[in-house]
């Protein structure tokens, strides 16, 4: 192990996605949490990255600013057996994860989420739901 640079735990990596996530999620520029944190944006960036560990409390902060409970940071890690089909589970929540982190999934998400008529959002996945079924996709 004469190695000094290693890789990041996958742990460590996914806690940071979901940061990362919910973070932009909610709009916040790193700078932004990094400000609320009482830390550098360039720490906020290597958490979201997992190159460095966030320690207990430090969780418990952001939970609190980015208003998630701590449990949040580790839904489908790694390891998890919360599949029953073979690793499915894991391969939808995945692919969810990174279509709301992408552009079209954070406009998508941002603007749905300001939508309070529950008959109105019915309305919007219906559509949604009818242009997937003309695009022969379901």
């Amino acid at each position: 192990m004469s190695d000094k640079k290693k890789t990041p735990n996958p742990i460590d990596v996914h806690v940071g996605s979901r940061i990362r996530l919910r973070r932009t999620m909610l709009g916040f520029s790193q700078e932004k949490l990094g400000e609320r944190l009482g830390i550098t944006f360039q720490q906020v960036q290597k958490y979201e990255k997992g190159t460095n560990r966030v320690g207990a409390s430090r969780l418990q902060n952001i939970a609190g600013i980015l208003d998630v409970p701590v449990a949040f940071f580790f839904e489908d890690a790694p390891g998890e057996t919360a599949s029953t089909e073979g690793g499915q589970a894991e391969s939808t929540t995945s692919y969810v994860v990174n279509f709301l982190s992408s552009s079209e999934g954070l406009q998508l998400n941002r603007s749905f989420v300001k939508i309070t008529n529950p008959k109105v959002r019915r309305r919007v996945i219906d559509l949604v739901k009818a242009l997937a079924d003309d695009e022969g996709v379901t």
